[in-house]
């Protein structure tokens, strides 16, 4: 065997292994570029808010003080119920 052909035999041979490992990660990689599409978040964080509605860091935290904006503190962050953001989106286009 030439030393050509035993180059080409180790490549084809790493090629067989890869190659479950590639479809595995095409896979997930699809799964995770689907989330993004037609699948809403659970809760929202400030940021959210701040790029979905347009609200201000002011607005969002008045809001939490009148009760306007129902949350969920966790830690130092806060999480706001999508369906209940729904809900209050709902309600007020009336």
């Amino acid at each position: 065997m030439t030393n050509k052909e035993r180059k080409l035999s180790f490549v084809m041979r790493v090629k067989q292994l890869i190659e479950p490992v590639l479809e595995r990660l095409e896979t997930i990689d699809s799964k995770i570029s689907g989330q993004g599409k037609g699948v809403r978040p659970v809760y929202y964080r400030n940021e959210d808010l701040k790029k979905i509605f347009g609200l201000s860091n002011n607005t969002i935290i008045k809001y939490r003080q009148t009760g306007i904006l129902p949350f969920t503190k966790l830690g130092d962050i806060f999480l706001y119920d999508a369906a209940q953001i729904e809900k209050i989106l709902h309600e007020n286009g009336r």
